[in-house]
């Protein structure tokens, strides 16, 4: 099966294993997901792929994927408690990164065999790793912003907001990484390049994720009990 197909199924798994998670355990069951994928984006990412002729990594999916998470908290929820689950997420990686420095410090025993490949995995490169949890952090709370202001000047447009939102916090978080990640390691054209290519690919999973936040207005009707009282 090719990278394509894997990818766009890939998507559509991603998306509705949120929706599912949504409709079990409501705000909660986002919030497990967003998580979960903030932890997996940071090993994803060291998988490098071809998709559509552009060079990409395994944490694309999962990254975009959170852009829906947090549209859904916010329009259920309130920006209140979708600004908190950015900051959660933001909590996390953090953790995340100081765990897996730590498990990588101990003295490996005799009989160990995964010590070198846990040290390649899980020794980061810095400048990367604060790049993306700069535009993480920059990006996340602006959709949250953008989609709230959207929300109040469009109530009834639900399709606006969501793509609205993450298209233009999707277009920030690429070129506040790509520019604190590649500034001074690559000429400006390559850089652009990466860009256009990485925004490209994220689109894709924005414009896919539409009708699962209409998705989400069902799941509502059906489950009101997950909405708060």
């Amino acid at each position: 099966m090719s990278n394509n197909i894997l990818y766009i199924l890939w998507i559509l798994v991603a998306l509705s294993l949120m929706l599912l998670s949504f409709t079990i355990w409501g705000k909660n069951g986002v919030l497990a997901i967003i998580i979960g994928n903030v932890v997996l984006m940071n090993i994803f990412v060291l998988k490098g792929m071809r998709l559509f002729g552009f060079d990409a990594t395994g944490g694309n999916v999962l990254y975009a994927t959170i852009f829906l998470g947090t549209d859904i908290i916010a329009e259920y929820y309130g920006e209140k408690e979708a600004r908190q689950t950015v900051f959660m997420g933001f909590f996390i990686s953090v953790f995340f990164l100081l765990a897996s420095r730590f498990i990588i410090l101990f003295n490996p025993a005799p009989w160990d065999l995964y010590h070198e490949s846990l040290k390649k995995i899980f020794t980061p490169t810095w400048r990367i790793v604060g790049a993306s949890m700069l535009a993480y952090l920059i990006s996340q709370n602006f959709d949250v912003f953008f989609y709230g202001m959207i929300k109040r000047l469009a109530p009834r447009h639900l399709w606006l907001r969501n793509n609205g939102s993450t298209w233009c916090s999707q277009a920030i978080d690429t070129i506040v990484f790509c520019t604190a990640a590649f500034i001074g390691m690559y000429e400006s054209q390559v850089i652009l390049g990466i860009i256009a290519s990485t925004y490209i690919l994220k689109i894709v999973v924005a414009a896919i994720d539409t009708p699962f936040i209409y998705l989400s207005r069902l799941i509502v009707k059906l489950r009101p009990s997950i909405l708060p009282k």
